[in-house]
């Protein structure tokens, strides 16, 4: 690897303290191995649970996992004495090491509790999973005996061009394949097994300092990024089988992600607390199925979908319009209340305009059913059709349309972020009196962001409205909005990647775990405390928001001063 600045790795303080204990490294050899045989080893006696782990060298999904985290931990091991020493000198291969080892131990820990809970005793344990747990348990000791060491700031490193493309690419297909081994789960402690192992994988190359040196390779090769994003998102259909459960999952996921984009305008950009957005994504719903040709639609006239979309979203910007002129003149507090009441009456109006209370245009509690399937031109998006030998089916055809949109919304996102407007909705987040007295149109721009915003939210309304095939009042609740910023808060305020993974946990792990739907709302606070307690900033946060948070960090004040300078050049 070639650096930046020339730089060359000091002794380490801790060395001195912390000797170096001669066991340390083979016992971490000795725990991979202990991992791989026990792996090829029986973990359970009972073949029906977890995908069948009962065959003798033949390992399952579950064991083929742990043998990947073993070879990791060998190659941090390698990296820390061995033929990999030279990557050792940029790698924290010790604290990487350390958390590999103990993810792998949580990980068959859990392994032994649900074989024990699914087959109804300890006894159905097999000797495999013990024989491989106790190799997670070396590679942890052995990893706490090995001494930290002072690096080279591997964020320096640069490798040709064409490579970090490359690791991009092998980074995508690496996400790619995951997420559809993961949703291929069916089993609920199968998913859980795996969501524990994709997250040891990411710590570990979090403690290494992989991903902060991917971070900035992601920064040179913004658009190499952002395109093949776009192409593992648009072969995902392709490695589901023609499965309808996990297509259905990911236009949720979709449409989530895309209403919560438009609220990250509000909320992310603006700073303006909104608590009833889910009324703008129900107005373009109901829109759609109003001028729709269901047997059960409301007003006889049925346009074209494109100008079915523009009306639903127009609508939707007009009450973003409607609540917004009134009501930006208060701010916190008051401007959340004022928002809730808001989709708290979207909702009961759903109710009332039922031909009775009110003109008849949604039927009441009984909604709009029997919305049919889009259909644009000669192409029905509720047929199956048939693609290079696999099976798509509808929900992947809504899928390709969503994929399309969401593409849209986040091109509107970045351009508004990088422009003159998106400056000032930063300026009124930060400080709405100093902005003011700089010139910025506060009332406007604030305005503006909810019309916009809602624009967004209709838009995605218009297409939920076709794939759910019906619309009722009871689908966009204060709870829906609640989710919809927790996602912009857990993902990371006022970024696109993280309202993105915000949107994906929030909606697919309720999917995923529905065994724990009695303790989901438990574990969604649970959730939201520990991030706001050990990562307030969210998960992926831009450099001036993580500022924000935490002003003592001087190295992180130095990388934000050089962002900026980098802008103005």
């Amino acid at each position: 690897m070639s650096e930046v600045q020339t730089s060359t790795p000091a002794e380490p303080e801790a060395s001195a303290q912390q000797p170096v204990k001669p066991i340390a490294w083979p016992a971490g050899i000795a725990g991979v191995v202990l991992v791989i045989v026990g792996s090829f080893l029986s973990w359970s006696y009972d073949s029906s649970i977890l995908n069948d782990l009962s065959i003798n060298l033949y390992p399952g999904g579950l064991q083929i996992l742990a043998i990947i985290g073993a070879l990791l931990a060998l190659v941090l091991l390698l990296a820390e004495r061995g033929p990999l020493t030279a990557l050792g000198s940029w790698l924290d291969a010790t604290l990487g090491l350390r958390a590999l080892g103990l993810g792998l131990t949580l990980y068959m820990v859990l392994v032994i509790v649900a074989i024990t809970v699914e087959s109804d005793g300890l006894i159905n344990v097999n000797p495999g999973a013990y024989v491989s747990l106790a190799g997670a348990v070396l590679i942890l000791v052995s990893s706490r005996m090995l001494p930290l060491r002072q690096l080279r700031d591997l964020s320096q490193a640069r490798l040709p061009g064409w490579v970090e493309i490359l690791a991009i690419s092998v980074m995508m297909a690496v996400i790619l394949f995951g997420a559809a081994y993961a949703l291929g789960l069916t089993d609920a402690w199968s998913f859980i097994l795996c969501l524990l192992f994709i997250g040891t994988v990411i710590l570990a190359l979090f403690r290494t300092g992989v991903m902060t040196w991917f971070g900035h390779v992601a920064q040179r090769h913004k658009k190499v990024l952002t395109l093949a994003a776009f192409v593992v998102a648009f072969f995902f259909p392709f490695t589901q089988r023609g499965s309808d459960a996990n297509m259905s999952i990911a236009c949720q996921v979709l449409i989530f992600a895309a209403t919560a984009m438009g609220l990250n305008i509000v909320v992310g950009l603006a700073g303006l607390l909104d608590l009833g957005y889910i009324a703008f994504l129900g107005s373009g719903a109901y829109v759609a199925a109003m001028l729709s040709e269901s047997a059960f639609s409301t007003i006889d006239w049925h346009p074209p979908f494109v100008v079915v979309m523009l009306l639903g979203a127009g609508t939707a910007a007009t009450l973003g319009l409607i609540i917004g002129s009134p009501t930006l003149r208060v701010s916190g507090d008051y401007l959340a209340i004022v928002t809730l009441g808001f989709g708290e009456i979207f909702r009961l109006a759903m109710f009332n305009l039922d031909g009775i209370n009110g003109p008849l245009l949604t039927n009441g509690p009984n909604g709009i059913p029997g919305i049919p399937d889009l259909e644009i031109g000669n192409f029905n998006f509720g047929d199956e059709h048939t693609v290079a030998g696999l099976d798509l089916g509808r929900f992947s055809n809504y899928y390709f349309l969503l994929l399309l949109l969401i593409a849209f919304v986040i091109l509107v996102f970045a351009r508004l972020n990088n422009s003159r407007i998106g400056r000032g909705w930063v300026a009124i987040r930060e400080d709405e009196k100093a902005a003011e007295a700089m010139g910025v149109n506060v009332f406007g721009l604030k305005v503006l962001a909810f019309a916009i915003g809602a624009f967004l939210a209709g838009l995605a309304g218009t297409i939920k409205a076709h794939q759910d095939v019906a619309v009722s009042p009871d689908q966009y609740i204060f709870l829906e909005s609640a989710f919809l910023l927790a996602a912009v808060v857990l993902g990371g305020m006022g970024t696109i990647a993280g309202v993105l993974l915000g949107a994906t946990i929030l909606k697919l792990l309720p999917e995923k775990l529905r065994f724990f739907s009695e303790y989901r709302l438990l574990l969604f606070g649970l959730l939201l405390v520990l991030m706001m307690r050990f990562r307030p900033e969210g998960l992926v946060a831009s450099r001036r928001r993580q500022l924000e948070f935490h002003e003592e960090d001087e190295a992180l004040a130095v990388a934000v001063e050089e962002e900026l300078v980098e802008e103005a050049k």
